[in-house]
Order: structure tokens, then C-alpha cells, then sequence
């Protein structure tokens, strides 16, 4: 990472990332992680800690003791002296979970940032980005092999892929939209569909219900969360709350095939006009 650090940085990009190795200090006896974790405490900040079942981590609310400080990394020995600076400078933002449940890996995160990080407010605001890596993910799976397969594009000019990519993009926001309020009644349906398409979406939902309480929609009509479960029906989930919830494949199947009864809806009313 020390290369992305001398060359990407300019006034237009920023780097921010976790550090995964321990790193020499110019001019310092200590290394990066004794250094950082030598600085007073700023401050504390709540995290959102998500399940992750693969290794036993249950979902939490983290309190997590934040410091920070700038440093100067030196070039490791590997790099040769004429590429690459001395050293560089940037913002190191160390946060460390207090208390954590037994039996749980505590957070511990140690952020490394171009961005200038001179007070409690601007390392808290380095610390939410971060935690937005997974919504990041999240989005580039959503385009690839997991979603809409992007990569299996035939298209060979630059110009068109980055075309198709700003279309696909469109898509894939509102899948993560679908995925972000599965259980958000709060956020209306109005967020990711029109009138015309929420109509559509009233239509659909009694075909998609069972006759029993728990194959019914069970969120508030026009919520997002009601639009989500529809969609997902229609791309093939079974609309049971023991079952895993719906994901990016599912959502993306039923988008689709709400993308095909909505054409339909509107042709059977007569509200698209056919021009010769």
C-alpha cells in the first residue's frame, strides 16, 4: 500500500485504508501500532457491529475509544529509493472496542487517510466512512458475478462499458435500497418507485399471498419494506420470515420480472401510447 500512498493521493483523490501490517515511523522508536495506541483518547463512538456467522460473531452496538495522530511512514526496504519518497505523511486513526461480549473478538481498527484528520470530529467522520465498506462491497458484488454479471459484457470499446456501467449502476442502487430496508417501515415506497409503479405493485401484491397469516405481506402498504417483500416474491422467495431473507440474486430476478408486468400493467390500461 505504501505505493498507492506516494502516487494516488492529488487534490482530486484521497486514500483511506485499514492497516493490515505494522509499520516503521520515520524518526521514531516505535512502530505505528505502539505509536497510535500511545496517543490520549479523544473520544468514544457507537458502531453497528452486523452478524458474521462464519466466525461467530453475533450483532452488537460497539463503544469504541477513538485517538489519532499524524505520522510519517517510512519506505519499506523492498522499494527503490529513486521511485519512491523517504516517507509519507498521513492521518492515523485508531479505534478500539471496549468491553466486548464474551467470547467475541473485540473491534479494533487502525485507519490509515490522506485526508487531514486534526481533531475528534474529523477522525469520527474517517471512522464512518470506513464503516461504509460493506454497503461499497456490497454494491461492486451487486455488478458482478452475484448480480448483474457485468464482467461477462461482449462490449470491447471503453466508451460503451462505461456507458453500460453508469446504466447498471442505476440498478444496482436500488437493489441495495431494497436490501438496506427489508425492515425499515419508515422509509416509503416512494424512494425507489414512482406512483404509477407503486399502483402497479398493489395490484401484484394480492397474487402473491397465501391464504394463511404467515404468507402474508406483514409490513404497512407503500413502505419500502412492503415493495421489497413484493419483489422478492416475484423473484422467487418463498415469503417466509425463517427463511433467509431475500439477496442480491433474488431481488434482481424479481426486479425484473416487475420490470416486465409493469410494461404489461401499463399496456393493458392503455396509459403507453404507441406512435407510428
Amino acid at each position: 500500500m505504501y505505493e498507492e500512498f506516494a502516487t494516488v493521493p492529488n487534490q482530486d483523490n484521497h486514500v483511506l485504508i485499514r492497516a493490515r501490517i505494522d509499520r516503521r515511523l520515520l524518526g521514531k522508536t516505535q512502530s505505528l501500532y505502539t505509536y497510535l495506541n500511545q496517543q490520549p483518547s479523544e473520544g468514544t463512538y457507537t458502531v453497528d457491529v452486523p452478524a458474521d456467522p462464519p466466525i461467530g460473531r453475533k450483532a452488537r452496538e460497539a463503544l469504541l475509544i477513538v485517538r489519532r495522530a499524524r505520522v510519517k511512514i517510512q519506505r519499506p526496504d523492498k522499494l527503490n529509493a529513486q521511485d519512491y519518497p523517504d516517507s509519507v505523511t498521513l492521518y492515523a486513526v485508531e479505534a478500539l472496542e471496549v468491553n466486548p461480549p464474551p467470547a467475541q473478538q473485540p473491534i479494533h481498527w487502525r485507519l490509515l487517510t490522506t485526508h487531514e484528520v486534526v481533531c475528534l470530529e474529523q477522525a469520527l467522520c474517517v471512522i464512518r466512512w470506513y464503516t461504509w465498506r460493506w454497503r461499497i462491497e456490497q454494491l461492486f458484488a451487486t455488478l458482478k458475478t452475484a448480480g448483474l454479471n457485468l464482467e461477462a459484457t461482449q462490449l470491447e470499446s471503453i466508451a460503451a462499458i462505461q456507458r453500460l456501467t453508469v446504466l447498471a449502476l442505476s440498478v444496482a442502487v436500488r437493489i441495495l435500497q431494497l436490501i438496506q430496508a427489508r425492515d425499515n417501515s419508515n422509509l416509503p415506497a416512494s424512494v425507489v418507485f414512482s406512483d404509477e409503479q407503486q399502483q402497479c405493485l398493489s395490484t401484484v401484491a394480492p397474487t402473491l399471498e397465501g391464504k394463511t397469516q404467515f404468507q402474508q405481506n406483514p409490513y404497512p402498504p407503500h413502505s419500502l419494506p412492503w415493495a421489497t417483500w413484493i419483489i422478492a416474491r416475484l423473484g422467487g422467495w418463498s415469503g417466509y420470515k425463517s427463511q433467509k431473507p431475500p439477496g442480491i440474486t433474488t431481488l434482481i430476478r424479481g426486479l425484473s420480472q416487475f420490470e416486465s408486468t409493469f410494461f404489461g400493467w401499463k399496456l393493458a390500461l392503455g396509459l403507453l401510447v404507441c406512435t407510428p
